[in-house]
């Protein structure tokens, strides 16, 4: 299954995001306040894949503007792992309509996969196969790829901070 998307002009400044590990989860968090009056849905979305992995992502008024990394699949560690140099700024809506009342999360049954430079500062998640995309960056340090087919196809988090060690008392 995939999630539908839909890229749009950035109006305004570019947000921030910081991202945040929880020491004893494992989770890493991140979101931005999202900017859209037009509606759409307004809460989660979880990717999950058939080994356990879980992603979710935070939607607002049909704007991705964060996601909490919650059950990783397998790291690898890339040596050179780069953003790509050619982005579009702006947002990627995966809703076009408002949601029906009382709906505010929804899962997708997918495949994740995820890559990090050695320093471990920069995470691709990437959803799926490898395919053609247009990457769009829609914060700081947060990148969404959107495929040709209009589905969201990964995720670049840029800027995250060490995992915070364990004082072992």
């Amino acid at each position: 299954m995939t999630l539908a998307a839909h890229i749009e002009p950035l109006s305004g400044k570019l947000p921030a995001v910081s991202w945040r590990w929880d020491p004893e989860t494992d989770i890493l968090s991140g979101a931005f306040k999202a900017s859209r009056k037009v509606g759409g849905l307004t809460g989660t979305v979880e990717l999950t894949d058939d080994v356990g992995s879980v992603a979710v992502l935070d939607v607002s008024d049909g704007v991705i503007c964060g996601i909490d990394l919650v059950v990783w699949p397998e790291v690898n560690t890339v040596p050179g792992l780069r953003v790509p140099a050619q982005l579009t700024e702006g947002r990627v809506v995966a809703a076009k309509r408002p949601s029906r009342p009382g709906i505010t999360s929804m899962e997708v049954d997918t495949s994740l996969s995820v890559r990090t430079d050695p320093s471990e500062t920069t995470f691709h998640l990437r959803i799926g196969p490898t395919r053609g995309v247009e990457v769009v960056r829609v914060a700081d340090h947060f990148f969404i790829e959107v495929d040709q087919e209009g589905a969201v196809a990964g995720f670049w988090l840029t800027g995250v901070p060490p995992f915070p060690a364990f004082d072992d008392e």
